[in-house]
């Protein structure tokens, strides 16, 4: 559960906006999408196995 304490004063836009970028770093909409449907272990190692090379590569691009 989050709690964003509001300040006397503040603006309710102000307060929302933290609420938002509370509730985005906590990664809930993620989880819950991801859990929607399966994905075999395999399937799931795969993709990062080739984000990994990605990542390398790009790593190596900016070396040279």
């Amino acid at each position: 559960m989050l709690i964003i304490p509001v300040k006397d004063g503040e603006n309710i836009d102000k307060a929302l906006k933290r609420y938002k970028r509370k509730f985005d770093r906590t990664g809930t909409v993620r989880q819950l999408r991801s859990r929607q449907q399966f994905t075999k272990p395999s399937v799931s190692r795969r993709a990062e196995i080739q984000k990994a090379q990605y990542i390398q590569r790009l790593k190596d691009s900016m070396e040279s």
